[in-house]
């Protein structure tokens, strides 16, 4: 029996694997995309969504809809000088390329509440749809199966500030909100520790993506490459890939090797500290809100990612540009 989900995306980088795992993992069942402003300019988000859509062979099969352009509260920031355009560089004819006219936000109220309690959400980009979503629609938290976020570290670094993790930091008003809001089933992917443990993909490993040879293969090394530079000029030994590992702790749970209830709250109060997760574990009196994810087996992860990789697929539309190196 396929998952059926909503992945709410930045794209650029490791979203675009995520777009990949979630068109080509014979367990989903991806209904629609939404677009959040996050990683790099919105419209340029738009078209890694599209490309991504045709390297899998599947432009114009899944709908795409435009969400919110801006955070909440805060002026939008990027993660330009860590992804570039997020494509690799990569371009294709967009002309005839569609979108659909229903705003993201409407888009998650209107497919929830078609299937209440069934349908589930993967956010990967900051929080301002699914936040937006559950202040416009009182019915949209418990129409929502499971929210599975990307974002926040376990009491840890960040990697925008010091204690900021990118998604919450951009958006942390939306990420406030959406910790308070009651969803019933939500569980965090964190950027540190657990990223960096265990969604890390090391020069060998991609050498041996490099090794699989399909287009899917070298669009995944292409899209990496701005980021695996970035990640090893700060000390990480490979790129990282907490979008797609968000997708895989949806469709298959048995990666997760070790995981508990905190209760979240994120600060949006103090730039110093803007955007910090702190994750109570059990001893503050206070009634866990979410499962963080501790460890996943990151053997299987990448074995998994290495397979959807190895799909042969024909991009609806060619694809130029790009390097690896």
């Amino acid at each position: 029996m396929t998952v059926p989900f909503i992945l709410d995306t930045d794209t650029a980088q490791d979203d675009c694997v995520a777009i990949v795992a979630s068109l080509l993992d014979p367990e989903a069942d991806l209904r629609a995309i939404t677009m959040v402003a996050g990683n790099v300019g919105f419209d340029r988000q738009v078209r890694n969504a599209q490309m991504t859509l045709s390297a899998a062979g599947r432009l114009g099969t899944v709908p795409i809809h435009l969400g919110c352009r801006r955070p909440l509260v805060l002026p939008w920031v990027s993660a330009e000088n860590v992804h570039g355009d997020g494509s690799g560089g990569l371009d294709m004819d967009f002309a005839e390329t569609v979108t659909e006219d229903e705003h993201g936000v409407d888009a998650l109220i209107r497919l929830t509440a078609e299937s209440p309690g069934e349908i589930s959400i993967v956010a990967i980009g900051p929080l301002t749809n699914i936040a937006m979503a559950a202040v416009k629609d009182p019915d949209f938290v418990g129409n929502v199966k499971s929210l599975v976020i990307m974002g926040g570290s376990n009491n840890g670094r960040g990697n925008i500030t010091a204690a900021g993790e990118f998604n919450f930091y951009v958006d942390p008003h939306a990420a406030h909100v959406v910790f308070e809001a009651g969803f019933r089933d939500i569980t965090v992917v964190p950027w540190a520790p657990l990223t960096l443990n265990d969604a890390v993909f090391s020069r060998e490993q991609l050498a041996g993506i490099e090794a699989i040879g399909t287009p899917l293969a070298r669009f995944f090394l292409t899209v990496c490459g701005p980021t695996l530079e970035f990640d090893e000029s700060v000390g990480i030994p490979g790129t990282t890939h907490p979008d797609s590992l968000s997708v895989g702790v949806l469709l298959h749970p048995e990666l997760v090797t070790e995981a508990r209830g905190y209760h979240v709250a994120v600060e949006t109060g103090s730039e110093l500290t803007r955007g910090y997760s702190a994750m109570s574990w059990g001893v503050h009196g206070l009634e866990p809100n979410a499962r963080v994810v501790e460890g996943v087996d990151a053997a299987s992860f990448h074995a998994w990612i290495s397979e959807l990789l190895a799909t042969e697929t024909t991009p609806s539309r060619a694809l130029r540009g790009g390097h690896f190196g």
